[in-house]
């Protein structure tokens, strides 16, 4: 199955979901609205509520809170976009400038705030304290997230470890919830909902790790970004620590001192050799599609349905992408 396939599957769930994001961001601030409305709009991929609504219909729910998890969701994403790009200085975002180039650093990281407590007051509406405790727990454990990316920046004995635990946090935890949440809504068994967590955490860890080699791989222009802005950050991912670890005395040397002193970008073209030589796209892409495999997996449990079977498809996706 493929995306179009994927989306037109889910279209008029997206469709609820699109239109209730756009009543939610709804302010008497204009500026509010102004950012707001630029961010949502700026062409991301609204992955996380498609797995959101994917996985409610996928296990046979016929209500409507899937698409206000999915909204909800997006808000919590949106935000650490937000504040993302504040902290990393970064100026382009799928193709587009990031809001903090266009309206500032202040505006950026307030609008960031209003989103997320935004996105905790339609949680209230759900009345579920299931849901609340979900979500609350996965924006706490995002937040450390970006506390462990900030403390592995400029260091260069990052280990893979407490790197797969920065990518569980900022990223595979939102994966995880709104799945999980499709299992809770819909009063699915102990082992039904630990499986949506399960197929959510590793989909979310393997499209990461494919991040991390398309952040140096990728055509800028498809990719949305600058390439080698991780490098640019001082960030350690997966690629580099696996170079550090198999590279030439000379290549690691060169490595290190991109990590620490951030200058990376000027020696583009010789670490991008020593990620090739050394096998590090390959290891990266390897961990991706076990993690991928585990996903698909995590999903026998479920009935036989086309949303199953999207859902399976979406993992073969993450990891064959181009951007």
């Amino acid at each position: 199955m493929t995306l179009d396939e994927i989306q037109r599957l889910s279209a008029a769930d997206m469709t609820a979901v699109n239109q209730q994001i756009f009543s939610q961001l709804s302010s008497d601030v204009a500026l509010v609205n102004q950012l707001g409305i630029y961010i949502v709009n700026s062409g991301g991929k609204r992955l996380r509520p498609l797995l959101a609504v994917l996985a409610a219909r996928a296990l046979g729910y016929q209500g409507e809170q899937h698409i206000s998890i999915a909204a909800i969701v997006e808000f919590i994403h949106t935000s650490t976009l937000l504040h993302d790009d504040v902290v990393d200085e970064s100026t382009l975002r799928r193709g587009k400038e990031t809001a903090n180039a266009l309206f500032g650093n202040q505006a950026s990281v307030l609008v960031g705030d209003f989103l997320y407590s935004r996105s905790f007051q339609m949680m209230v509406t759900l009345n579920n304290m299931r849901v609340m405790q979900v979500l609350a727990d996965a924006t706490n454990v995002i937040a450390e997230g970006e506390v462990l990316q900030l403390m592995n920046v400029n260091d260069p004995d990052t280990t893979e470890q407490s790197y797969m635990q920065v990518i569980y946090c900022k990223t595979a935890k939102l994966f995880e919830a709104a799945t999980q949440l499709a299992a809770v809504i819909s009063g699915q068994s102990a082992e039904m909902e630990h499986a949506m967590k399960a197929y959510g955490m590793h989909l979310g860890t393997a499209f990461q790790l494919i991040d991390d080699v398309l952040d140096y791989q990728a055509d800028a222009s498809e990719l949305g970004k600058n390439i080698g802005d991780d490098l640019a950050e001082g960030k350690p991912t997966l690629p580099l620590i696996y170079a550090l670890k198999m590279g030439t005395a000379e290549q690691q040397l060169l490595i290190r001192e991109a990590i620490t002193e951030g200058n990376g970008m000027q020696h583009l073209p010789q670490i991008m050799a020593a990620l090739q030589e050394t096998g590090a796209f390959d290891y990266t892409r390897e961990i991706a599609q076990q993690e991928a495999l585990k996903a698909k997996q995590a999903l026998l449990l479920l009935p036989a349905s086309e949303y199953k079977t999207a859902l399976a498809a979406l993992a073969d996706i993450a990891i064959s992408r181009s951007h």
